[in-house]
């Protein structure tokens, strides 16, 4: 099943929707595999029609390219990213813009590498600056540590939970951490920086979204979220929401799907 909307030829596309079901290291609730299918299943009773932008999904160049999957390499998190790199820069350099669609917030790792970025910035509830978790350099909450070995700088929106050594790297420089009850208030600078945009569906209340894999209460209204990625799209060059399970009824599926669409709108505005 395709992403609804997303009928453009890979040739002729404007942006490319991958899903990335990886699911290795994901810890409390596991099930992040399944959603790139449910963020597709959930999307389905959107209109097609944005009256925010007067525009039509369906004619924004959308091509969904499927799931991404390396024979033998899915339960080998450092193996399955460098394939998925691969695949997420070569649309990169034709132009294309990346969709990734998770699976565990280790994939975000894959898109950063692809695509470079001055700035990593993340809504999500947990810093992820560790540098392994349960002895894996690779786990899920390595995230942002692993995207400013590529980026200059992080901007952690929603973050309202990590271990002391994280908020110790966190008072660096290069991080800026936006606590749940400012992000309302925040505006992006980025002056000629590029940016890639993560979205952890977890970033939100889990009454919002319960379908993730490490709750976090105290979280972000989705219209918080809506309005940050409609902020940050016009700087961005590549896009995930991740973290989307299915142990809920597909709350966390349809805001990730919603999410992915307000980005392409705000992004591709004429």
């Amino acid at each position: 099943m395709a992403f609804p909307g997303a009928s453009t030829d890979r040739e002729d596309a404007a942006y490319a929707v991958v899903g990335a079901p990886l699911d290795v290291s994901t810890t409390f609730q596991p099930g992040a595999r399944f959603g790139p299918g449910r963020v597709r299943r959930f999307s389905r009773s959107f209109e097609d029609y944005d009256p925010e932008t007067d525009s039509h999904f369906s004619a924004r160049g959308v091509y969904d390219h499927g799931d991404v999957g390396a024979v033998g390499a899915i339960d080998d998190a450092a193996e399955y990213l460098t394939f998925l790199e691969a695949e997420l820069r070569e649309f990169h350099a034709d132009g294309t813009t990346p969709l990734v669609i998770g699976g565990e917030h280790t994939v975000s790792i894959a898109g950063v590498r692809a695509v470079e970025p001055d700035v990593f910035v993340c809504l999500d509830a947990h810093l992820d600056l560790r540098e392994e978790y349960a002895g894996n350099p690779y786990s899920h909450a390595t995230v942002t540590r692993h995207a400013l070995a590529v980026a200059d700088r992080a901007v952690i929106l929603g973050a309202r939970a990590g271990s002391e050594g994280e908020y110790d790297r966190a008072s660096e420089g290069d991080v800026t951490v936006v606590a749940p009850g400012d992000v309302a208030a925040w505006t992006p600078e980025f002056d000629d920086e590029s940016v890639y945009l993560s979205v952890d569906v977890d970033v939100a209340d889990p009454g919002f979204a319960p379908g993730t894999g490490t709750m976090e209460p105290f979280g972000l209204l989705p219209r918080e979220l809506r309005r940050v990625v409609r902020t940050v799209a016009p700087y961005a060059a590549g896009f995930d929401v991740v973290e989307v399970n299915d142990r809920d009824d597909g709350q966390a599926a349809a805001l990730g799907g919603k999410l992915l669409r307000a980005f392409v709108f705000a992004h591709a505005v004429d």
